[in-house]
C-alpha cells in the first residue's frame, strides 16, 4: 500500500540541505505503489500537479524553497542477471530504480560483472542515473544502458525505452526534458564480458600510476573503483557535513574558432576535443581563474577543494545558492565570454 506522509519536511531528502516543504510526500517502493501514486496525482485539483516532483536520492537538484504540492520518493529495490538476456559477449543486469547507485555499482562488481566502475562513488539513485544521464572519468551511464522502465505519469501506461528512446546528451535525457512526466521503476545495464579498463582520463591515470599500474600491468575493476573513490573523496564534500549537489555547471562546449581564441589568450585553459569538431572547456578551471575557489557569498560558496562544487555552509536557501551561481555566471561570461550552463535540476 502507497505510503502517504503529509506536511513533510524535504530538508533531509536533498544534499544541498536545503530547506522545503510537501503538502504530500508518496513513498513509492514498487510499480503498483507507482500506479497508486499515479491515480493519486489524477485526483488532486486541476493545475496543483504541475508542483509535483519525481525524487530520488535528492543529489541533484536545487530546492528553491516554495512549497511543493506532492513529491514521490522512489524506493523501489531489485538487482538481479537476466540469464534469458545474457550472451556470450556481454550480461544484462536489472536494478530499481530506487536502489543507491554507488551500492548497486560495487555490487555488480563483487559479482565479476564489470563495467561500471568508473562511475563508482556517485551520490543518487539507479533510477536518476539516466534522468541525468550520470558520466566521471570517461564514461556516461548511456554507453551502458540496454534499456528502462518508466511509468507516465499522465497516462498509467508503463513504457519500455531503449537507449536510443532515452535520447540521451551530454547531462542530458527526455526525462530531463519532461521533468515530473515519467517515473523510471527499473533499470537495465548492458556489461561487457571482454572488459578492458578506462583510463584514459587523465586524472584517473595519473592516480592509477600513483598505485603501480601502467599499460604493462593493468588494474582489476575493483581497483578501478577504489581509485575512483579517492578521487572523488579527495575532491568531493561529503554532504552529511557539507550540503553540496556535486558538480553545479556542466563542462561548457564551444566551436573550435571560440576555443582557438580563448587558446591564445589563455594558453594554460584544459580543453578536449570532441567528436563532432567541438571542444569541451574545463568549467572548474574557468570558475577558478575568476577567483570563486574557497569564496562565499553569505552562507553559500565555492568548496575550497573544487571551484565546480558549490556548497552550503550552514542556513543557505535555494536562493542563497542560486544568487551565488549567477554571480559566478555573471564572471565567467564577463572574463571569458562564455556561458555556463548549471547541472543540477531547479526546482
Amino acid at each position: 500500500m502507497l505510503c502517504v506522509q503529509t506536511d513533510a519536511d524535504l530538508t533531509a531528502l536533498n544534499t544541498f540541505g536545503l530547506p522545503a516543504r510537501a503538502k504530500h510526500l508518496l513513498r513509492v517502493r514498487s510499480v503498483e505503489e507507482a500506479r497508486q501514486a499515479c491515480a493519486f496525482l489524477a485526483g488532486r485539483p486541476a493545475g496543483v500537479c504541475g508542483s509535483s516532483l519525481i525524487l530520488g536520492g535528492g543529489s541533484n537538484l536545487v530546492l528553491r524553497g516554495e512549497p511543493l504540492d506532492t513529491v514521490l520518493k522512489v524506493e523501489i529495490p531489485g538487482r538481479c542477471k537476466l540469464d534469458q538476456a545474457t550472451s556470450s559477449s556481454s550480461l544484462l543486469i536489472e536494478a530499481g530504480a530506487g536502489e543507491n547507485w554507488h551500492d548497486f555499482v560495487r555490487w555488480t562488481l563483487d559479482q565479476g560483472w564489470p563495467g561500471l566502475e568508473n562511475l563508482s562513488f556517485i551520490p543518487g539513485t539507479v533510477g536518476a542515473a539516466p534522468v541525468q544521464n550520470i558520466g566521471a572519468y570517461g564514461l556516461e551511464v548511456a554507453e551502458r544502458i540496454e534499456s528502462l522502465d518508466a511509468l507516465d505519469l499522465a497516462s498509467g501506461e508503463l513504457e519500455r525505452f531503449d537507449a536510443a528512446a532515452c535520447q540521451f546528451g551530454y547531462r542530458d535525457s527526455i526525462f530531463k526534458r519532461q521533468p515530473g512526466r515519467w517515473l523510471i521503476t527499473a533499470v537495465r545495464f548492458r556489461l561487457p564480458r571482454d572488459w578492458q579498463p578506462l583510463t584514459r582520463y587523465g586524472e584517473l591515470a595519473r592516480e592509477l600510476a600513483e598505485r603501480g599500474f601502467s599499460e604493462f600491468d593493468l588494474p582489476a575493476p575493483l581497483q578501478v573503483s577504489d581509485a575512483v573513490i579517492a578521487l572523488r573523496r579527495r575532491k568531493l564534500p561529503d554532504p552529511a557535513e557539507l550540503g553540496s549537489a556535486g558538480s553545479f555547471f556542466k563542462n561548457p562546449v564551444v566551436d573550435a574558432g571560440q576555443c582557438a581564441a580563448l587558446l591564445a589568450a589563455y594558453p594554460a585553459l584544459p580543453h578536449y576535443p570532441q567528436p563532432d569538431g567541438l571542444e569541451k572547456l574545463a568549467a572548474g578551471w574557468l570558475i577558478e581563474q575568476c577567483g570563486w575557489k574557497g569564496r562565499r557569498l553569505g552562507p553559500a560558496g565555492c568548496h575550497a577543494q573544487h571551484a565546480l562544487i558549490l556548497v552550503n555552509h550552514g542556513g543557505a536557501t535555494g536562493a542563497d545558492i542560486l544568487r551565488l551561481a549567477a554571480s559566478i555566471r555573471d564572471d565567467v561570461f564577463g572574463r571569458f565570454g562564455v556561458e555556463l550552463e548549471p547541472e543540477p535540476v531547479l526546482i
